[in-house]
């Protein structure tokens, strides 16, 4: 027991800097959900056979002792089941089960993407070719990501598979929902491997590329979601690199409108992403207002672009720079063109 006491004392009085930088070890036991440890210290005296698994404050974290004085972390599945963020608004066939206003959010909410127990893994690490916001007259609430059907799809974060359908245009779906509250979706895949109930950890396999659903070809749709509401996923990570852009994150309430748009600098500005009250609810209402203004044409036989301008008072350049990508020749009846 004296040892026992000893060595507990002596992990709880290591810099918490070395501790977040574990990373999981190359063994675990059958006992132990695969991906969830942290790699163990030094001071190897032992064979690193696990001994003892001890409660981490709330029992959400589990620390692992081993003979050779080092030690892991592993969730306890168990103990964060019965969370309220896995169990309230818990719909598996519904891509927003909260049906909460906008207005009844807080102005901004701080939220923890990593830990010393968790990592992050771009689902497809490419450059986004279509952004979030408005599409073809359409509200696009995520980023698409280039592959190759039958590419692997990974799980952004640890969590819990809420949803795993076809799913309407956004084909094979599935939707995880993760311990922050946030929920990461997946579309247009080719197959989907993972069921409605199963905990994975983030770098897992849980489907393959594809273009199901509304798609012009083989891409990944990735959302972000808090609470129903999408917000642009670049605002947490570049999916180019790899890398989250905080392990904390600041969502403001703005972030949730569809024509909010991730801006590169505004992270590295304290009091932009700290902004005061008025500051977040003036931008709501700017971009409510912009929303509001915008006016769109439905495509008629016969149409051109330079003739629905020419209907509008427009010149052809500024109905192409209001319609990035549209195909001049290629209108279809009943698109919609956005005209001022």
């Amino acid at each position: 027991m004296r040892l026992r006491a000893l060595l507990i004392l002596s992990l709880c009085l290591l810099p918490l800097s070395l501790r977040a930088q574990l990373e999981p070890p190359k063994e675990l036991p059958n006992a132990i959900p695969q991906g969830f440890g942290t790699r163990a210290g030094s001071f190897q005296s032992g064979e690193g056979v696990p001994i003892d698994t001890l409660d981490i404050d709330d029992g959400r974290l589990l620390l692992v002792l081993k003979d050779d004085h080092t030690w892991y972390y592993i969730k306890n599945y168990e103990r964060i089941a019965s969370d309220a963020v896995f169990t309230e608004a818990w719909d598996s066939n519904a891509t927003d089960p909260y049906h909460i206003k906008l207005e009844d959010l807080p102005l901004r909410s701080s939220i923890c993407l990593v830990d010393s127990a968790s990592v992050f893994v771009s689902p497809n690490q490419t450059k986004v070719f279509s952004k979030f916001g408005y599409r073809h007259g359409r509200q696009h609430q995520g980023v698409d990501l280039p592959l190759k059907t039958g590419t692997p799809v990974y799980a952004a974060f640890d969590g819990r598979v809420r949803v795993s359908e076809y799913h309407r245009g956004y084909g094979n779906l599935i939707v995880l929902r993760h311990e922050n509250g946030l929920e990461t979706f997946y579309g247009h895949l080719s197959k989907r491997e993972v069921e409605v109930g199963d905990w994975v950890h983030a770098g897992d396999q849980i489907g393959l590329g594809g273009s199901t659903g509304r798609s012009t070809g083989p891409h990944l749709h990735f959302e972000t979601r808090y609470k129903g509401f999408a917000f642009d996923p670049e605002w947490i990570a570049d999916y180019e690199t790899g890398k989250l852009r905080s392990s904390v994150f600041v969502l403001r309430r703005s972030y949730l409108s569809p024509t909010s748009h991730y801006v590169p600098e505004s992270l590295d500005e304290e009091d932009d992403v700290y902004g005061a009250d008025e500051k977040i609810i003036e931008e709501e209402q700017r971009k409510a207002a912009e929303l509001a203004a915008r006016r769109y044409y439905t495509v008629r036989s016969g149409d051109t672009l330079s003739t629905i301008a020419s209907k509008h008072g427009k010149s052809l350049r500024t109905i192409q720079q209001l319609n990035p990508g549209v195909n001049s020749n290629r209108l279809r009846i009943g698109q919609k063109i956005r005209v001022n």
